[in-house]
């Protein structure tokens, strides 16, 4: 037994020591309290280092089963695939897209194909018959936005879901998806194909096929992204992403400005 005069000595002492087991004491003292204060101090600048650090994307299992179904596909429509492994074998397919093709409208067509060969096609037939319609189409464009956020980030990269900010004043919560930094845009370093394959494409597949309207606002000055569900994308005469620029980036721009007297307003010939 301990000698009584020991629970009379200071606090600090008592949580200290290592030699003290006997729960009568904790029990008779408010140490509890003192403990869970002393904790949240030591937490403090633990959680503050946290909230520095940048996230990074990391691809896990499902993302490279994503990545080989969806590039699986696109060899399907393509006819042919490429010797490079992994996302970069994906670019290559995709310029193949491009070139296979007499025109965009056709490769529109075909990136549309390939996004309705992902989904059973009675998946695509329920969902527009029975969730599209609910709630105005509101309901439908919040869970498409979420899905697309979680399960799309192997293909641009970091992504979250945002509110959208309509011409009128309003806005539809939770609705948007933006993407950080398109992956797809950066690796491809090509304005054409990421209308062409991605852009058009993905906003009839999801209108005609799912029942829910959809912009894709491009930047591609910082290859950041804003889905809009929920939103008419605008008439082509007035999309801006349809009249832009070659990228500083693209390889064959480069060679076409040395011999363009235009090259700030040189248009990708993607387009």
């Amino acid at each position: 037994m301990l000698p009584i005069s020991l629970l009379h000595r200071p606090l600090t002492f008592s949580l200290a020591s290592q030699s003290l087991p006997q729960y009568t004491i904790s029990h008779s003292i408010p140490s509890f309290h003192v403990v869970k204060r002393s904790r949240l101090l030591r937490s403090q600048p633990v959680e503050t280092t946290a909230e520095v650090v940048n996230y990074e994307y990391k691809p896990g299992v499902f993302d490279h089963l994503f990545l080989t179904l969806f590039r699986n596909k696109m060899v399907q429509e393509v006819g042919w695939d490429s010797d490079m492994p992994g996302y970069d074998g994906l670019i290559e397919v995709a310029n193949r897209l491009m070139m296979k093709n007499r025109n965009n409208s056709e490769t529109v067509d075909a990136a549309v194909r390939i996004l309705r060969s992902l989904f059973p096609p009675f998946l695509l037939e329920l969902f527009k018959m029975l969730v599209a319609p609910l709630g105005r189409g509101k309901v439908a464009a919040i869970m498409v936005a979420r899905v697309t956020a979680l399960s799309c980030q192997w293909l641009m990269g970091p992504c979250k879901v945002n509110s959208v900010d309509l011409p009128d004043g309003s806005s539809l919560e939770i609705t948007g998806v933006l993407v950080e930094k398109c992956k797809y845009l950066e690796e491809s370093k090509c304005v054409g194909i990421c209308i062409n394959t991605c852009k058009l494409p993905t906003q009839t597949f999801f209108k005609k096929y799912m029942g829910v309207p959809l912009v894709m606002e491009p930047d591609f000055s910082d290859y950041s992204c804003q889905f809009k569900f929920g939103v008419l994308p605008p008439i082509p005469a007035e999309d801006k992403a349809l009249s832009e620029p070659c990228l500083e980036i693209c390889p064959n721009a480069t060679r076409r400005r040395e011999l363009s007297r235009s090259a700030n307003e040189m248009q990708c010939p993607k387009l």
